[in-house]
């Protein structure tokens, strides 16, 4: 049902998501992504925080994402999943039509590179 004495939306214009606010979801949705998938815990601006970047163009987005992941692991498994993941999360958030993911592994990292340099 139409809003009363407002213009169809077509005509009201159009929301647009900078590039940068895209990157910054796409990395919040791989952070916990590769928390879950990788079993990496979460780390907000550590090496080991990973990080996107986004081209929008005309209701769609490519991402490119870079992270550390766990050794040994199922490479091809685990990243799929991670592309996935973010890529669902960033369409639900943002209502862009995600395009393209792809997921630079930055390096592989032991259970003992993970803890290493944290207070617990």
């Amino acid at each position: 049902m139409p809003a009363a004495g407002l213009p169809p939306p077509a005509e009201r214009g159009a929301t647009v998501i900078p590039d940068r606010v895209v990157a910054r979801i796409a990395a919040k949705a791989a952070r916990t992504a590769q928390s879950r998938r990788a079993a990496i815990p979460p780390d907000r601006s550590g090496p080991t925080a990973p990080s996107a970047s986004a081209a929008v163009r005309t209701g769609s987005v490519r991402l490119h994402l870079a992270m550390d992941l766990p050794y040994p692991t199922d490479l091809p498994h685990v990243c799929e999943r991670i592309q996935h993941d973010v890529a669902e999360q960033v369409a639900r958030l943002t209502g862009l039509e995600v395009g393209e993911v792809t997921l630079t592994v930055r390096r592989l990292v032991t259970a003992a590179d993970a803890n290493r340099g944290r207070v617990r």
